[in-house]
């Protein structure tokens, strides 16, 4: 099985109540869940909620949806309370906040992860040309056959010579080995997961094999009231939202 699942938390400190506000009629997380029930590849879809309030909306739209601990200190452990039940082969974690999710970049992160098994987690890459700067923006860097070297806030790599460069950031739809999500739900965070604030970081800390590929996906995650109008002014004419 190859189960997607969508973890999502009430209460943002940047955005209140962030998976209820509404875009072009529909709760954030009714758009992301309704949009990975587009992927082909995807066996089953469940949001990983930790309030009955983003339970009710699910449930109220036709989606599936489980209640987890508030205790959780990020996504990746929040999916992973559901996923030990279920045990699938490969879990994809697609973030709650991305309404503008594609299901086609679901699908191609599924396909790259099976012909691309050595890697116990995968993370595409968007070429990143707005916003670099952004704290908001995690940058990735990774290595000629896409292992992934480091994630971060600041503007890496850092451009000493002046030269025209291309920052990647990350498409935050990640699939997950079972096996490795296990390891990394029972590890302790870690030092550089801490200071940037990452969580993926505590895989890398670790030694784990992450891997990546340049995609060519245009969604963004809603993190703070701009990203929000962004998306409330181009939901209407999305290709994808007119097939729900």
């Amino acid at each position: 099985m190859i189960l997607g699942l969508i973890p999502s938390r009430l209460n943002s400190t940047r955005l209140k109540h962030k998976p209820l506000l509404k875009i072009d009629g529909l709760p954030i997380i009714v758009h992301t869940f309704k949009r990975a029930l587009l992927a082909r590849k995807l066996d089953k879809v469940i949001v990983c909620c930790d309030d009955k309030k983003i339970l009710d909306v699910v449930h109220k739209y036709g989606g599936k949806a489980i209640l987890t601990s508030k205790n959780h200190r990020n996504g990746t452990e929040r999916i992973y309370e559901v996923a030990k039940k279920i045990r699938p082969k490969l879990i994809i974690d697609i973030q709650g906040d991305e309404p503008m999710v594609d299901p086609n970049d679901i699908d191609k992160v599924i396909e790259f992860h099976k012909e691309n098994r050595n890697f116990d987690i995968v993370v595409p890459s968007l070429e990143a040309k707005d916003n670099i700067s952004s704290r908001n923006l995690v940058k990735v860097l990774f290595s000629r056959d896409g292992k992934i070297l480091y994630f971060s806030r600041a503007k890496i790599p850092f451009n000493y010579k002046d030269k025209k460069i291309k920052y990647f950031r990350d498409l935050s739809i990640v699939s997950f080995k079972f096996d490795a999500l296990k390891k990394y739900s029972e590890l302790k965070p870690g030092k550089l997961e801490i200071i940037e604030g990452i969580e993926l970081i505590r895989a890398l800390e670790n030694n784990m094999n992450l891997g990546t590929f340049i995609a060519s996906g245009s969604g963004f995650a809603v993190d703070v009231n701009q990203d929000l109008m962004r998306a409330i002014d181009v939901m209407p004419n999305d290709k994808i939202r007119k097939l729900y």
